[in-house]
């Protein structure tokens, strides 16, 4: 009968254990490094110019130091950790000074090197032994245990039996056969803790795991991709279509499930804010379609942020706010992969923008040149009146220093931010070319599996170089350079939509497509910052697709149609089968062919029978695979071509 064995239990404790701690320890490691030792490039806080370094500022008061480890979630894993690491080394010195798991060594036992004499072992004998006699330790078991130790390490030294044991079995009562037991701790047998070990039982087993499990299931169920949340995506799929206006988007963004909780107005004081906001922006907002508390708060907030009057709202709404713009990219993301799901370019293409007024904090009517550190309305102005007066963003950078506008009233320091800010806005060139991969030709058929190579060259960067972070000093968080490519029909349908978020100088993008029916098609191209506004690249690709009939006729090689006719593993294998089943048939066989030549029947000659038996083979395999056929007929597969 198995029994509960103390020390298997130990075993098993410690593996429980280290499952806990070993990846909690990286945890807790990896956000100490990122608290204490980061570097502020790791976390985003970086300031190019003095516009930035503010936001770096708070980067790094959020990201770094002991109080962004101020979290009630990583206090008490921290804590449970240092428990149950303190439990894996009382567990794992138990292990070691246990005899029954230790390698047997009677020279480590009776603490004496390898190659002690006679005289050396008796007198550490006598004295290990007299020191943990039982007589004089008497309740003590690991005291007598000790003492068992050393009688049987001094006889596997003296004993020239038990030696020979030792030497050969490791043990000096030789062979030891496999002891198998219950790795429990033995006090779960005790009649006394029966009531305290049913109650744990049912505690665990019946309270704790399956409270575990429903948690983890119904926290992990209500997310999708990019970590958004189901509920997300369905309102996301309610609201957004192809009429979808970018005004529009702040209000969608608003009623997403992350937000539902934190943006419940409950005082009456947040509810009169929320109307003191409103009305300072309500010129700038559409019509809204919501008046649930929780999307009207989240619509003010954004509009409050895109029309650049934050210092309207408290410091707790600040804080709201900058929750939701945490946010904002991953569920922008989600936002243009529903338009992409409803194949609509033009609602993708809103939402895309949408996501360049919330980096830069920017709104509709806003000019271009606003994305300039220290610019306002009045140098935007000023910037576009008279001579060298642009219109936008990409025309202002294409000046030189000198004759840039509306740097009259700005400092030295002022001025080197903008020339610095005008280094680190794209400069990008787009090409694209048609073509179908292993092509004899440079012609497009229909059927054909085409590729639009876009590659976009990034002409701010030296040779080598990568682009870095966005320079966007509104947006409270680190936001990293990438363009959105989007190949549509010119009816609007989308073919493709891609975020390309490489950093290299020159990036190329490939979108595949079935080439569609005989005819000239027009394909909308269109490359998109994710953060910058004023630097969308649009342009239409053309393709001509011939018929393939027009192909000349493929021609089999020979050797390509014999390998037609060789079986393949599967036929083999059934031939195998096959002719164990036809040794009794070619003997009542034998006299119907004896009968055939005499008729004068021509016999087969040896290729024409293997022929034969092939062909024999393959439909009996083909019986055997449930297929009753062996046609090729094609006629049910649906061929489906863009419009």
């Amino acid at each position: 009968m198995l029994q509960y064995d103390d020390s298997a239990a130990a075993f098993v404790a410690l593996s429980f254990v280290t499952i806990y701690i070993v990846p909690s320890w990286y945890h807790i490691i990896r956000k100490l490094r990122v608290a204490l030792f980061s570097s502020d490039e790791e976390i985003g806080a970086i300031s190019r110019t003095t516009a930035e370094k503010e936001k770096a500022a708070k980067l790094k008061k959020t990201s770094k130091g002991l109080k962004t480890l101020n979290s009630p979630w990583f206090l008490a894993n921290l804590v449970i950790t240092v428990l149950l690491t303190a439990l894996f080394v009382w567990l794992y010195f138990s292990v070691q000074s246990d005899g029954e798991v230790n390698s047997f060594d009677p020279f480590h036992i009776l603490d004496v090197d390898s190659g002690a004499d006679m005289k050396e072992i008796k007198k550490a004998y006598k004295k290990m032994s007299l020191k943990f006699h039982p007589d004089k330790n008497p309740n003590n078991p690991q005291a007598e245990a000790t003492f068992m130790m050393v009688a049987k390490a001094y006889e596997a030294l003296t004993d020239p039996t038990a030696k020979e044991n030792y030497e050969k079995y490791g043990n000096p009562d030789g062979k030891q056969s496999l002891a198998v037991s219950i790795g429990l701790p033995e006090f779960l047998l005790n009649v006394d803790n029966r009531n305290f070990v049913l109650l744990s039982y049912l505690i665990i087993m019946v309270g704790l795991i399956p409270m575990a499990v429903w948690s983890y299931y119904s926290n992990s169920s209500k997310f999708g991709e990019k970590d958004v949340m189901y509920d997300s995506y369905a309102w996301f799929h309610h609201n957004l279509n192809e009429h979808i206006l970018i005004k529009g988007l702040p209000e969608v963004l608003s009623g997403s499930a992350e937000f539902r909780e934190r943006n419940m107005t409950k005082t009456a004081e947040g509810q009169q804010e929320i109307g003191n906001v409103l009305g300072k922006c309500k010129q700038h907002m559409q019509k809204p379609n919501f008046k649930h508390p929780v999307v009207l708060k989240g619509n003010v907030l954004l509009h409050a942020y895109l029309t650049r009057q934050t210092e309207a709202i408290s410091e707790a709404f600040q804080e709201d706010l900058n929750f939701m713009l945490r946010y904002s990219s991953s569920l922008i993301d989600a936002m243009i992969s529903v338009c992409k799901h409803q194949e609509s370019l033009a609602a993708a293409l809103n939402c895309i923008k949408f996501g360049q007024y919330v980096a830069q904090g920017m709104w509709l009517k806003d000019s271009e040149l606003l994305q300039l550190p220290h610019f306002t309305s009045a140098e935007v102005a000023h910037a576009k009146k008279g001579k060298n007066g642009v219109k936008g963003i990409k025309e202002y950078i294409d000046l030189d220093n000198a004759s840039k506008k509306g740097l009259a009233d700005f400092s030295d320091a002022q001025k080197e931010d903008i020339f610095k800010t005008c280094k680190l806005l794209p400069d990008i060139s787009i090409e694209s070319k048609v073509y179908v991969d292993d092509d004899e030709d440079d012609n497009v058929y229909e059927g054909d599996l085409c590729t639009v190579a876009v590659t976009i060259t990034r002409n701010n960067l030296e040779d080598g170089g990568k682009a870095g972070l966005v320079h966007a000093p509104r947006f409270p968080f680190p936001k990293r350079e990438a363009w959105w490519v989007a190949l549509g029909t010119t009816q609007g349908k989308i073919i493709s939509i891609d975020k390309v978020t490489s950093p290299d100088k020159v990036v190329e993008h490939k979108i595949k497509f079935l080439a569609p029916k005989q005819g000239t098609y027009e394909f909308e191209l269109h490359v998109l910052s994710n953060a910058y506004v004023g630097f969308d690249y649009s342009d239409t690709v053309e393709l001509k697709t011939l018929d393939p009939s027009s192909l000349p006729e493929y021609k089999i090689h020979p050797d390509d149609a014999e390998l037609d006719d060789e079986p393949t593993l599967f036929e083999e294998m059934m031939n195998a089968n096959i002719e164990d089943d036809s040794d009794s048939d070619e003997e009542e066989d034998s006299d119907s062919d004896d009968e055939s030549e005499e008729g004068g029947i021509r016999e087969l000659t040896p290729a024409e029978r293997k022929k034969q038996e092939l062909q024999n083979a393959r439909k009996k395999a083909a019986s055997a695979a449930g297929d009753d056929s062996d046609s090729d007929d094609d006629s049910d597969v649906e061929e489906v071509h863009a419009d």
